[in-house]
C-alpha cells in the first residue's frame, strides 16, 4: 500500500476561481497564470480547468511549447520573455507571445531570422524595480520595437508591487498607475496591468487584460482571506495518523526537544514532512485537522513526519484522516503560521507526493 500522503486537486474550484476573476473584471480579457507547473497543480490540469480563459501565461519556454503540444490554441504569453535568440524562431512558429523588458532582448529580436511575425508585450518598470524599462526609456524601446518588421503587435504592461496594500507609503498602487499612464500616453496598443490583488481589490485599474495568478488556486493575494474574496481551495493535502504516543508533563517531542509537555498529552505522528514540501519552520500551533477536528502541530517538523496534538480529538487512532491544508484548513493559515505565503507551499509540494484530481 502506498504512503497515505495525497494532494488532491479540485478542478471545480479552479474553474470557480477563474469565474471570480472574470466577474471582477468583466470588461477585460483574462490571462490565467500557470507558471511553476500551474502553482504546483499541474500544467495539464491548469489547461483543462482554465479552458474558458482568454490566454495562459507562464515563464517557462518549454512549458509554453507543451501547452501548444497539449492542444491549447488560444494565446500563450511568456511573462519574462525569451532568454536566448535561439528561442525566437520556434516561439514565432508556435505563435507564443512574450514580454520584452530590456534592450538586450530588443537587440536579439531585431537581428533574428523569424518564420513569422510576433506579438510582444513591452514591460514598464513603474516602481517594482524588477524587470522592465523605466519611464524615461519606454518611448525609445517602443519605437525600436515598432521599427522591427517581424513585430506585428505591441501590448503595454507593468506589474504592481503593492496591489494588496493601497496605502503603502513607499510605492503606492496609485503612483504606479500614474507612472504607467503618463509614460504610455499616446502609444498605441492594448494594456495589461492587474495581478490577482488588483483584480480583487482595485477593479478601477483593470485594463484590456488582467493577469490573475494565486487567486485562481484558492489562496489570498492579500487584503482579505480567500473565503472573503469568494475563492475556493484548489488543493487539499491529506495524510493519516501512522503512530501515537502518550507523554507526561516534562516530556519533549522531536528533534531539538523544542516542545515540552505541560500536561499529559496524546500525540499523533502524521506521514508528512519537509521532504514532502511541508515547511520545516512551521512552529507549534500551526493548524491541522484530524478526523474533522481542528488541532495543531507540536514539535519540530521532520523530513518524513510531523507530530500533532490529539489530546482533544476523541477517538483518534492510527489511520485517522488528517488535512494539512485545503478545504477546511486554509493554506494561507498554514503559511502565515510558518512565516511564509501560500504560493510557496503550493509550489513546494514534492514529486514523491501522490497527486490525484477530483
Amino acid at each position: 500500500m502506498p504512503r497515505p500522503l495525497v494532494a488532491t486537486i479540485h478542478s471545480a474550484a479552479l474553474r470557480h476561481n477563474l469565474s471570480v476573476a472574470q466577474n471582477a473584471a468583466p470588461q477585460s480579457r483574462v490571462w490565467a497564470i500557470v507558471k511553476a507547473n500551474a502553482y504546483g497543480h499541474g500544467l495539464a490540469r491548469g489547461l483543462r480547468a482554465f479552458a474558458q480563459a482568454d490566454g495562459l501565461g507562464l515563464i517557462e519556454v518549454d512549458a509554453a511549447l507543451q501547452l501548444r503540444d497539449m492542444g491549447w490554441t488560444k494565446p500563450v504569453l511568456l511573462l519574462e520573455g525569451f532568454f536566448d535568440e535561439s528561442d525566437l524562431p520556434e516561439l514565432a512558429m508556435r505563435d507564443i507571445q512574450f514580454a520584452v523588458h530590456c534592450s538586450e532582448q530588443i537587440d536579439m529580436l531585431a537581428k533574428a531570422a523569424l518564420p513569422s511575425t510576433v506579438h510582444v508585450h513591452l514591460k514598464m518598470n513603474s516602481g517594482m524595480n524588477r524587470l522592465g524599462f523605466v519611464a524615461e526609456k519606454l518611448q525609445d524601446a517602443y519605437q525600436r520595437l515598432k521599427a522591427i518588421p517581424q513585430v506585428r503587435q505591441i501590448t503595454l504592461m507593468t506589474h504592481f508591487a503593492n496591489a494588496d496594500d493601497r496605502e503603502n507609503a513607499h510605492m503606492p498602487l496609485a503612483e504606479q498607475v500614474r507612472r504607467f499612464h503618463s509614460a504610455t500616453q499616446g502609444l498605441a496598443g492594448e494594456r495589461s496591468l492587474a495581478n490577482s490583488a488588483a483584480v480583487l481589490s482595485h477593479p478601477d485599474v483593470a485594463a484590456d487584460w488582467v493577469r490573475p495568478g494565486i487567486m485562481l488556486y484558492g489562496a489570498t493575494p492579500g487584503g482579505k482571506t480567500a473565503a472573503e474574496f469568494g475563492l475556493q481551495a484548489a488543493m487539499t493535502l491529506n495524510s493519516e495518523i501512522i503512530g501515537m504516543q502518550t507523554i507526561k508533563p516534562g516530556d519533549a517531542i522531536g528533534y531539538g526537544s523544542r516542545f515540552v509537555a505541560e500536561k499529559v498529552m496524546t500525540i499523533g505522528v502524521v506521514a508528512c514532512g519537509y521532504a514532502d514540501g511541508y515547511p520545516r519552520h512551521a512552529p507549534a500551533g500551526t493548524p491541522v485537522m484530524v478526523d474533522g477536528i481542528r488541532t495543531r502541530i507540536v514539535g519540530r517538523v521532520s523530513m518524513d513526519m510531523l507530530n500533532v496534538d490529539l489530546t482533544d480529538v476523541p477517538g483518534a487512532h492510527v489511520g485517522s484522516k488528517v488535512e494539512l491544508w485545503g478545504k477546511h484548513v486554509p493554506i494561507d493559515e498554514v503559511a502565515n503560521a510558518a512565516g511564509t505565503i501560500g504560493y510557496e507551499l503550493m509550489c513546494a509540494v514534492a514529486p514523491r507526493v501522490a497527486v490525484v484530481e477530483d
